[in-house]
């Protein structure tokens, strides 16, 4: 098993709209692409309050390249993510790392 830990770093102002993507669409849209989160945080205290911090889980990189793939090209993700970003750009960047548990981690 192995972890996507990704970071969205927002535009000001822009999270609210970032959170109720993900809970309106994004997660409905994952669902229908077999993609599993393994949880979702923003920051209580820190360096910024305008990120969402969340984890995928994955069997391997050939199954994140394949489900990962599909969910991006699919039209009505498109669809919705622009209809989405009509105000604005939601997003900043994105920082993405691909995590693999060590021998002693309770996360296997």
């Amino acid at each position: 098993m192995i972890y996507e830990l990704r970071i969205y770093h927002c535009a000001p102002g822009r999270l609210p709209a970032l959170l109720q993507r993900f809970e309106k669409v994004t997660l409905g849209m994952w669902q229908k692409h077999g993609i599993r989160q393994a949880g979702f945080w923003t920051v209580a205290i820190g360096d910024s309050n305008h990120d969402l911090y969340y984890m995928l889980q994955w069997e391997s990189l050939a199954e994140r390249e394949k489900k990962w793939g599909a969910f991006m090209a699919d039209p009505d993700w498109i669809k919705a993510r622009a209809e989405s970003e009509r105000d604005g750009p939601i997003l900043a960047s994105v920082s993405n790392l691909i995590l693999q548990p060590t021998a002693f981690s309770s996360v296997k």
